[in-house]
């Protein structure tokens, strides 16, 4: 299949009209705002077919005429492995900042999330102002792009200094977590950039409010939001300013039976170093002075009751080593 790019698109509203005379046959024409971008599509029967063409007819803040071919897999199985220069991130970002296209805004967001995926970029793209340009994708109603942005915002977080942008976005992911489709794909991005926010101590006091529906949801989830809310939760509990809130949070009696020893190594391992962190915490604040200010029904009185207890003398036995050795480490039952 050929792509025939244009230097001139047929209006500067959405044309997706076959065989346009200004975007060639076979083509569906997109123009941009003034349009400076010119964009084709590729289509047959109806459809976007492998291509993706990008075409500059004007760059919108200088630079050369460049066009970019991408491969509708490349950009939708993170194969692409090119890295962008600043010039073609430029220029992407003024893309996604001006389409309403759901597929090119989606296109875009996948291809900065991969080339964000690299410590150099991480560094262009905020430099560049890229970060509330994604950023603002989150509030997009169509679940991919919310996914996809942040895919993108959770390559970037890696950063440093990119979460303190990105820590403006914590408040509305949190929401999204909570409120959105359980075990969706958004859930999962959410909680993905969440523990990547939560790695330092810096940020950790904005979950603050969020940590009794996080139990909720660790409870309710399949298998991957388990360990997904876990890693999060961990993250927290490494912090003693955190175990305050984590001992008084409102949890199910359920959340005993993950100390169960047929519960899957990777879950187990995990509520394990939950209470192992929390009780180290306690030991520096003297949590166990503060216990009348703990409600009843609060993970503080399931980590520190009797049928925990009970859990923790029988995994002794268990038959994985880890496990065994991180029984071992907590207290003396």
């Amino acid at each position: 299949m050929s792509i025939i790019p244009h230097v001139k698109a047929c209006s500067r509203t959405l044309c997706y009209q076959r065989d346009c005379p200004y975007c060639g046959p076979g083509f569906a024409g997109l123009g941009a705002v003034d349009d400076e971008i010119v964009l084709g599509l590729a289509l047959e029967e109806g459809t976007l077919e492998d291509y993706l063409c990008l075409h500059w007819a004007q760059p919108p803040r200088g630079g050369t005429l460049m066009s970019l071919v991408h491969t509708q897999k490349d950009l939708t199985d993170g194969s692409y492995d090119d890295i962008l220069n600043v010039d073609q991130l430029q220029k992407l970002l003024y893309l996604l900042e001006s389409t309403d296209d759901p597929i090119i805004i989606e296109r875009a967001l996948v291809t900065l999330g991969n080339n964000a995926a690299f410590s150099a970029n991480q560094v262009i793209i905020r430099e560049l102002g890229g970060i509330p340009i994604i950023g603002s994708k989150i509030n997009n109603p169509n679940h991919s792009i919310k996914e996809k942005a942040l895919n993108a915002l959770n390559n970037l977080s890696v950063n440093v200094e990119n979460q303190v942008k990105i820590k403006v976005y914590i408040n509305q992911v949190c929401k999204d977590v909570l409120s959105g489709p359980l075990d969706s794909a958004v859930q999962l991005a959410g909680l993905r950039l969440l523990t990547n926010m939560t790695v330092t101590n810096d940020h950790q006091h904005m979950l603050h409010n969020y940590i009794t529906d996080l139990f909720h949801v660790l409870l309710t989830g399949n298998g991957s939001t388990k360990v997904q809310v876990l890693k999060l939760l961990v993250n927290l509990s490494e912090n003693p300013a955190m175990a305050e809130g984590l001992l008084g949070a409102q949890v199910d009696s359920s959340f005993l039976s993950l100390y169960d020893g047929h519960v899957a190594k990777e879950i187990l391992l995990r509520v394990l170093t939950l209470f192992q962190n929390i009780n180290n915490c306690c030991k520096k604040e003297g949590c166990s002075a503060m216990q009348p200010t703990f409600p009843k029904g609060s993970l503080f009185f399931l980590l520190y009751g009797e049928e925990c207890a009970q859990k923790m003398r029988a995994l002794v036995d268990h038959h994985d080593a880890d496990v065994k050795e991180k029984v071992t480490v907590l207290p003396k039952f």
